[in-house]
């Protein structure tokens, strides 16, 4: 008991000592701690500005409207700008009392676009402008993934029956073939034509033209030229289909009246008789037209119009589609009849005019004047604001011209170039005296004027290739005179350098391939092309270039022979300067037509004035 406890303090229970340096220890640690106190920021809240008022703006409807999958601009076509010759205004007889002009150029009145010429049909063309009806194509000789199927005209009729019965649903053509290509016209006017160009329109060329339909759909509006309303009716006839419905009610049906081997191509629209004591009195193309329904049209209104045509056996086909305005007087044709306006829901352009025409017999329908189906005006323009055609210029007119030269030692002389003898240019004053510079003296300028001044000379050759497209003939018509004669031709030129020199300058060549119309004076611009080359050792001082595949036809539509062959061509080859040091044509008189060569649209018809003119007309086929 009298043994010390290691660690206990003398004197104190050891207890005690143990509470005392346990709370000692306590407090030594409170006062090494630091107490944080962390205060969460509230987080600000948006608060929204009070509405602002603003004023509502209206809309406008928008004008063109591309199709995105549209066909670029070949690139083998122009490829240079030039400026479009000054050309008259077309002669158009039935013209008189036109409002606002017919446009020109390729693309619609109005409308600044840029069409690919090629790509306008009668049928229509592969871009929209938003104002015109959008063509389908239907085959009904193949199933929907384009697998021949068999068919025959009574199943086509009462599948086209069907179609208008049901509201031109496209669920009950589904089993046929439907061209991915659309076409979108402002007008349906299809002259008598070989029914094998409506599926060549749609890109469906190995088609056969038999059992085939068409259907337009768009919108009918009153026109922006009828500010209190229209008051109208069509009229039409086509060779073999055609059926016209308004809010999906057939208000004209206009098919080949008569039965062809006992078919009956009316019964697409059984129920649809016309009231009007004109019908089926006067000819609109190779049949006396139909005439519809009285259809009025309120400012701001429009209505779901759909149109179908089509050919049943194949052979010849024609839709033609018109319109007569309540109240109108019109001018009288040589059967008697009404001139009356093609229904159009744009200003036609001259191009699809000419289009027109081509098929067109004179006074049977006024392609240029009447209502213009679209609720906002559009003015066209005149080809009269045409700028000024720049002159070509020939090497001969420049020849002589007296320049200021430039010299080394500062001075100036003035005299023209004649030629250059070894290291010395030869020069002559205005008094005749020559003189001899040597050429280390000139100008780099001046030595550079000397050698265009002195091009090189070309031998020319201008060559076509051709092969006959035969067309697929119908099952139901047999004989070769239904069927146009088509060939393709490819055009190329090739030029060389007569002599070895050098030329150390690029030139431009290009090539013009001329058609012919088979009756008539007129010429056709069937090819152009341009190319760019420089004489030298590695392409032998010589250049070849051609062109893509085009298409001449001869026919024989009713009695009259009709179409286009190879009329000629011409060579031109251009320096840096632009002037022309070399040429070789067919026809003596196609250099002095040299600025409407260049700035007219491919197909196009042309006199040896250089003036563009309309393709001839067709005659009126003997029934009046």
């Amino acid at each position: 008991m009298s043994r010390k406890a290691k660690g206990i303090v003398k004197g104190a229970p050891s207890g005690f000592v143990i509470s005392l340096l346990v709370h000692a220890a306590a407090f030594m640690l409170a006062g090494l701690l630091v107490v944080f106190s962390v205060t969460r920021k509230e987080e600000k809240k948006f608060v929204p500005p009070n509405p602002v008022e603003r004023p509502k703006m209206k809309l406008k409807k928008p004008k063109v409207k591309v199709k995105k999958n549209s066909k670029p601009r070949s690139s083998e076509r122009i490829v240079t700008k030039v400026q479009k010759a000054d050309m008259p205004e077309i002669y158009l007889p039935e013209m008189s009392g036109i409002g606002d002009g017919v446009g020109t150029g390729g693309g619609y009145a109005g409308f600044d676009l840029s069409v690919n010429l090629e790509d306008i049909s009668a049928f229509g063309m592969e871009m929209s402008i938003g104002n015109d009806l959008e063509g389908t194509f239907y085959d009904f000789k193949r199933d929907r993934s384009g697998r021949d199927i068999p068919y025959d005209i009574d199943s086509f009729l009462h599948a086209l029956k069907t179609f208008v019965a049901k509201g031109y649903k496209p669920s009950t053509l589904s089993r046929f073939y439907r061209s991915p290509k659309k076409l979108y016209a402002t007008t349906v006017m299809v002259p008598p034509v070989f029914s094998v160009l409506a599926p060549e329109a749609f890109g469906e060329g190995d088609t056969a033209g038999y059992l085939w339909v068409v259907h337009y759909k768009g919108q009918l509006v009153c026109p922006a030229s009828h500010p209190d309303g229209i008051t109208f009716r069509f009229w039409g006839m086509a060779d073999d289909i055609m059926a016209v419905s308004v809010r999906k009610e057939v208000v004209l049906r206009a098919c080949w009246p008569t039965e062809w081997r006992g078919y009956s191509f009316r019964s697409i629209a059984p129920r649809w008789q016309s009231s009007s004591a004109d019908s089926r009195k006067y000819y609109h193309g190779n049949n006396l037209a139909e005439v519809g329904d009285w259809i009025t049209l309120k400012p701001g209104e429009s209505q779901d119009l759909d149109i179908i045509i089509g050919e049943a056996p194949g052979g010849n086909f024609a839709a033609m589609l018109s319109v007569e305005v309540q109240g109108e007087t019109y001018e009288k044709g040589p059967q008697g009849n009404p001139i009356l306006p093609i229904f159009k829901t744009a200003k036609p352009t001259r191009d699809l005019i000419e289009t027109i025409y081509e098929n067109l017999v004179p006074g049977e329908v006024c392609v240029t004047n009447g209502p213009v189906f679209c609720d906002y005006t559009v003015k066209g323009t005149s080809s009269a604001e045409s700028p000024p055609v720049k002159q070509p210029v020939f090497l001969q007119s420049v020849e002589n011209e007296t320049r200021i030269w430039t010299l080394g030692d500062g001075n100036n002389i003035a005299g023209r170039f004649v030629t250059r003898i070894g290291d010395k240019a030869v020069l002559t004053d205005e008094q005749g005296r020559q003189r001899k510079v040597p050429l280390t003296q000139f100008s780099e300028e001046d030595r550079v004027y000397m050698e265009l001044a002195q091009p090189p000379k070309f031998n020319f050759d201008f060559s076509k290739s051709s092969k006959q497209r035969f067309f697929k003939e119908s099952i139901f018509i047999e004989g070769v005179r239904w069927l146009p004669k088509h060939i393709d031709y490819t055009f190329s030129a090739r030029i060389k350098q007569t002599f070895a020199g050098d030329y150390n300058h690029q030139l431009k060549v290009e090539f013009f391939a001329v058609g012919e119309e088979i009756e008539g004076d007129n010429y056709i611009l069937l090819d152009r092309q341009e190319s760019h080359f420089t004489p030298t050792r590695e392409n032998k001082r010589s250049h070849s270039f051609s062109g893509a595949t085009v298409g001449l036809r001869e026919s024989v539509n009713f009695t009259e022979r009709r179409g286009q062959k190879y009329g000629g061509y011409m060579i031109v080859v251009t320096d840096q300067r632009g002037v022309i040091i070399d040429y070789a044509a067919s026809h003596a008189w196609f250099p002095g037509i040299l600025p409407l060569l260049r700035s007219l649209p491919l197909g196009k018809h042309f006199n040896k004035a250089g003036v563009r003119v309309s393709p001839p007309r067709p005659e009126p086929i003997g029934r009046y």
